[in-house]
Protein backbone atom coordinates (compact mmCIF):
# COMPACT_ATOMS: atom_id res chain seq x y z
CA UNK A 1 0.00 0.00 0.00
CA UNK A 2 1.42 3.41 -0.87
CA UNK A 3 0.97 6.34 0.64
CA UNK A 4 -1.93 7.78 -1.42
CA UNK A 5 -3.95 4.96 -1.24
CA UNK A 6 -2.90 4.94 2.99
CA UNK A 7 -4.59 8.30 2.40
CA UNK A 8 -7.49 7.63 0.23
CA UNK A 9 -8.42 5.00 2.22
CA UNK A 10 -8.02 6.98 5.92
CA UNK A 11 -10.39 9.83 4.36
CA UNK A 12 -13.09 7.32 3.15
CA UNK A 13 -14.03 6.88 6.87
CA UNK A 14 -17.10 8.66 7.92
CA UNK A 15 -16.37 11.44 9.74
CA UNK A 16 -12.32 12.09 9.18
CA UNK A 17 -10.17 14.92 8.29
CA UNK A 18 -6.48 15.58 7.55
CA UNK A 19 -4.39 18.01 8.94
CA UNK A 20 -0.59 19.29 9.36
CA UNK A 21 -0.64 20.06 13.13
CA UNK A 22 2.94 19.22 14.12
CA UNK A 23 5.01 20.43 10.54
CA UNK A 24 4.85 20.26 7.09
CA UNK A 25 5.50 16.58 6.81
CA UNK A 26 3.32 14.98 10.00
CA UNK A 27 0.15 13.95 8.14
CA UNK A 28 -2.28 13.29 10.67
CA UNK A 29 -6.31 11.95 10.21
CA UNK A 30 -8.78 12.59 12.36
CA UNK A 31 -12.11 11.34 13.28
CA UNK A 32 -14.65 13.87 15.24
CA UNK A 33 -11.29 15.59 16.07
CA UNK A 34 -9.27 13.17 17.81
CA UNK A 35 -6.48 11.18 16.14
CA UNK A 36 -6.01 7.56 14.49
CA UNK A 37 -3.53 7.39 12.40
CA UNK A 38 -0.09 9.85 11.46
CA UNK A 39 2.14 9.32 8.80
CA UNK A 40 5.30 10.90 7.39
CA UNK A 41 4.65 11.87 4.00
CA UNK A 42 8.78 11.97 3.53
CA UNK A 43 9.80 9.05 5.48
CA UNK A 44 11.47 5.99 3.23
CA UNK A 45 10.53 3.30 4.04
CA UNK A 46 6.63 4.98 4.11
CA UNK A 47 5.47 4.38 7.43
CA UNK A 48 2.31 4.90 9.80
CA UNK A 49 1.55 4.93 13.22
CA UNK A 50 -1.62 3.56 14.33
CA UNK A 51 -3.59 3.07 17.73
CA UNK A 52 -3.80 -0.89 18.54
CA UNK A 53 -5.24 -2.60 21.52
CA UNK A 54 -2.76 -3.10 23.82
CA UNK A 55 -2.71 -6.74 24.04
CA UNK A 56 -2.47 -6.87 20.09
CA UNK A 57 -0.17 -4.22 19.39
CA UNK A 58 2.26 -6.88 21.09
CA UNK A 59 1.20 -10.08 19.24
CA UNK A 60 1.61 -7.96 15.77
CA UNK A 61 4.94 -6.57 16.99
CA UNK A 62 5.96 -10.26 17.53
CA UNK A 63 4.00 -11.74 14.75
CA UNK A 64 5.47 -9.12 12.18
CA UNK A 65 8.76 -8.86 13.34
CA UNK A 66 10.40 -5.21 12.16
CA UNK A 67 7.63 -4.21 10.28
CA UNK A 68 5.46 -3.49 13.18
CA UNK A 69 7.25 -1.49 15.99
CA UNK A 70 6.05 0.04 19.28
CA UNK A 71 5.05 3.69 17.94
CA UNK A 72 7.21 6.50 16.83
CA UNK A 73 7.22 9.46 18.90
CA UNK A 74 3.60 8.07 20.75
CA UNK A 75 2.35 5.96 23.59
CA UNK A 76 4.00 2.89 23.11
CA UNK A 77 1.30 0.41 25.05
CA UNK A 78 -0.74 2.31 22.67
CA UNK A 79 0.57 3.00 19.38
CA UNK A 80 2.28 0.81 16.63
CA UNK A 81 4.36 2.35 13.71
CA UNK A 82 3.72 0.37 10.40
CA UNK A 83 5.82 -0.12 7.50
CA UNK A 84 3.18 0.37 5.17
CA UNK A 85 4.85 0.01 2.03
CA UNK A 86 6.30 -3.48 1.87
CA UNK A 87 6.15 -6.75 2.89
CA UNK A 88 2.57 -6.65 5.06
CA UNK A 89 -0.41 -7.56 3.48
CA UNK A 90 -2.54 -5.11 2.04
CA UNK A 91 -5.47 -6.34 4.19
CA UNK A 92 -4.02 -6.52 7.23
CA UNK A 93 -3.17 -2.57 6.88
CA UNK A 94 -6.52 -2.10 5.76
CA UNK A 95 -8.11 -4.50 8.74
CA UNK A 96 -5.60 -2.15 11.18
CA UNK A 97 -6.48 1.32 10.20
CA UNK A 98 -10.46 -0.09 10.82
CA UNK A 99 -9.03 -1.00 14.09
CA UNK A 100 -7.43 2.66 14.91
CA UNK A 101 -10.66 4.08 13.69
CA UNK A 102 -13.16 1.97 15.88
CA UNK A 103 -10.60 2.66 18.93
CA UNK A 104 -11.14 6.00 18.80
CA UNK A 105 -14.42 6.30 18.01
CA UNK A 106 -15.09 4.08 20.96
CA UNK A 107 -13.70 6.07 23.20
CA UNK A 108 -15.62 9.81 22.00
CA UNK A 109 -18.43 11.20 24.08
CA UNK A 110 -21.76 9.83 23.35
CA UNK A 111 -23.08 13.28 21.60
CA UNK A 112 -19.34 13.42 19.50
CA UNK A 113 -20.32 9.22 18.75
CA UNK A 114 -23.67 10.57 17.88
CA UNK A 115 -22.95 13.26 15.35
CA UNK A 116 -21.34 10.58 13.78
CA UNK A 117 -23.83 8.59 13.08
CA UNK A 118 -25.50 11.39 11.73
CA UNK A 119 -22.74 12.46 9.04
CA UNK A 120 -23.59 11.59 5.88
CA UNK A 121 -20.49 8.80 4.94
CA UNK A 122 -18.84 8.07 1.57
CA UNK A 123 -21.05 4.86 1.73
CA UNK A 124 -24.31 7.24 2.31
CA UNK A 125 -24.01 8.48 -1.08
Amino acid sequence: MNIEEFREYCLSKKGVTESFPFDDKALVFKVMGKMFALTGIDSIPTTANLKCDPERALELREEYDGLIVPGYHMSKKHWNTLEIEGNLPQDLIIELIDHSYNLVVKGLTKKLQAELQNLKGHSDL
